[in-house]
């Protein structure tokens, strides 16, 4: 049997600050909003980012991809849908697809991977109860 992966939605409003001079989200927004996805996705499954830290682990970003499809602009509501796979026994990785509210259309899509490690900087597995979380 398998299942299908565990999606988180997020919902963002793009401010104005957000934007460049012609009115469109300047570029490293988008992996802002990666990172609002991806820690809601982590909070759903109830292992916070400041739970994991706690517990040791941390998970710095290593690779990081975002392709552009249109251009958000000023107001839009756009919804950033997260997902998660295991990589590796200490490698992560999400995948985003951010879509615009008012009509559906992909703005952007892309993924980050993340190395586990311990608080000295080592690589160190996941707790099995986390692994668990991206099968």
């Amino acid at each position: 049997m398998t299942t299908s992966p565990r999606v988180s939605s997020s919902t963002v409003r793009v401010r104005y600050a957000e934007t460049d001079k012609m009115g469109v989200v300047y570029y490293a927004n988008y992996l802002v909003w990666f990172e609002v996805g991806r820690t809601d996705w982590l909070r759903e499954t109830d292992w916070s980012y400041r739970a994991m830290e706690d517990e040791g682990h941390v998970l710095p970003v290593i690779e990081a991809h975002c392709a552009y499809r249109q251009s958000a602009r000023y107001d839009d509501e756009l919804d950033v849908r997260t997902t998660a796979s295991a990589v590796s026994a200490v490698r992560v990785r999400f995948d985003y697809d951010i879509v615009r509210r008012a009509d559906g259309a992909a703005i952007a899509s892309g993924h980050t991977v993340h190395a586990t490690i311990d608080r000295q900087g080592r690589p160190v597995r996941m707790p099995a109860r986390v692994r668990d979380l991206f099968a």
